[in-house]
């Protein structure tokens, strides 16, 4: 089984503390590098630990460390004042993003430290995020959230751990875009430089050659089993049959090729002989995308790493007198973004009436959608948040409908002046914070799009 992606990203932090030896507050860094270690570890992240640094040795040295260990960020608690090449020295061994937490102190100086740095980081275009605050009490309150500073130093660490995350991704492309459909496409060198993954040519023939190979037995040890999971089967088992060798075919190659996501040029042909393996693969950790759209598709890693959860991907399709907006495609959802399991329809797609589409509603939750394109020489990735709501089968698909805080006309009139896609790729969970972080890590050939206030 794939699994990989579709888990919290864990970051790997290399976690010290800074500090001059001559200030008042710096017999506090060695357990202010405990304590930030200890806290970051209990939240979930890889604690690679580089201990209280004063003189530029102990930095280099543990830049050295943090280096050999292939963080995804350091994290540095200020105890005192401290001179600003004890960090530079540091990131001349290990070039990653920094959070920088301030100790409060009246005569330590930590917080003008910190300010002293961040001056010099900004000019030489080091990310970096600060917060403020004791590290004492920073635990989840018992409404489960955690407090202010905490949070936003988790999104800044999960936003590098995404950096590092999609750099290295492999995002397989079989078949073609849709003709017609011009903004989807990739600009592969740009999508490089911007963002990080590589595209993977996958030959098509190839792969519907291979899903004819897949002996019918086991195609038909899939396919019984995904009609026991669904309320209705409305298709032949011969078209069963087909979509469970192509869902077996495709997953090889995901193997094969170490893929994150991939996309599949199926508009129109090959409407609905993917979209079962589009609903499998993510019930696995590997997001399938639909019409070739390599962009949407790493829109859909972006999501499934943020959220550790399967994906939508929709289209806009209408707006409701209610304010909410209905999102849709044509059923190639992961069967757990059901509302409700009894209701998922096994069907022919629409329009070309062949294959086996997953039909329902979608649940209702905190949703976050992305969508990405190409500009220039960069990329451009348009964020909303919003709440998802129960809804009836609007149609032949899986429906999602949304309700945001912004007006909808507001919201069309944003995505029209700003040159917005249309694929909308939709994640349960509201991450707009950790992609705000990640494209600031991610620099200018990234540029973040997002609504205008309510």
């Amino acid at each position: 089984m794939i699994s990989h992606t579709q888990k919290h990203l864990t970051p790997c932090v290399g976690v010290g503390a800074l500090s001059s030896p001559l200030e008042v507050g710096a017999d506090r860094a060695p357990k202010a590098a405990q304590d930030l270690a200890a806290l970051l570890n209990q939240r979930g992240c890889e604690v690679v630990e580089l201990g209280a640094m004063g003189n530029p040795d102990e930095a280099i040295a543990a830049g050295r460390k943090a280096c050999e260990m292939r963080v995804h960020a350091v994290a540095f608690a200020a105890a005192s004042w401290f001179e600003d090449y004890l960090a530079l020295d540091l990131l001349e061994e290990c070039s990653a993003p920094v959070l920088l937490w301030s100790l409060p102190g009246m005569e330590t100086g930590a917080l003008c430290g910190v300010q002293q740095l961040t001056a010099y980081l900004r000019q030489l275009g080091v990310a970096y995020h600060c917060v403020y605050g004791p590290l004492e009490n920073q635990a989840a309150s018992k409404s489960g959230e955690d407090t202010p500073p905490l949070a936003t130093a988790l999104a800044f660490l999960r936003a590098a751990a995404l950096k590092k995350r999609l750099r290295v991704a492999r995002i397989g492309f079989g078949g073609h875009r849709v003709a017609g459909m011009t903004e989807v496409s990739a600009n592969e060198m740009a999508l490089k430089k911007a963002i990080g993954p590589r595209v993977v040519p996958l030959d098509l023939p190839q792969l519907l050659d291979r899903a004819q190979a897949v002996p019918r037995e086991q195609a038909a040890g899939v396919w019984e089993k995904l009609k026991t999971r669904s309320g209705r089967c409305n298709v032949s088992d011969d078209e069963g049959l087909d979509s469970a060798q192509v869902f077996l075919a495709v997953r090889e190659l995901v193997v094969e090729h170490g893929l994150d996501a991939l996309t599949i040029g199926c508009y129109p042909h090959l409407m609905g002989r993917v979209c079962l393996a589009a609903s499998l693969l993510a019930d696995e950790g590997m997001p399938l995308g639909c019409e070739g759209d390599v962009n949407g598709a790493v829109g859909q890693l972006i999501l499934a790493c943020l959220t550790g959860q399967p994906t939508h991907n929709t289209d806009w399709l209408e707006p409701l007198e209610d304010g909410s907006v209905v999102f849709a495609h044509c059923g190639s959802g992961s069967f757990s973004l059901a509302e409700n399991s009894a209701d998922i329809t096994l069907a022919p797609v629409r329009l070309m009436t062949q294959g086996v589409c997953a039909l329902f509603p979608a649940k209702p939750g905190p949703v976050t959608l992305v969508n990405l394109i190409p500009r220039g020489d960069g990329y451009q990735c348009a964020v909303l948040e919003g709440e998802a709501l129960s809804t009836d089968m609007v149609f032949p698909g899986n429906p999602l409908r949304v309700r945001f805080p912004q007006p909808t006309p507001k919201l069309i009139d944003w995505i029209h002046d700003q040159g917005i896609g249309h694929h909308w790729m939709a994640g349960y969970g509201h991450v707009a914070r950790e992609i705000r972080h990640w494209a600031a890590i991610a620099g200018p050939p990234l540029r973040l799009l997002e609504p205008p206030e309510r």
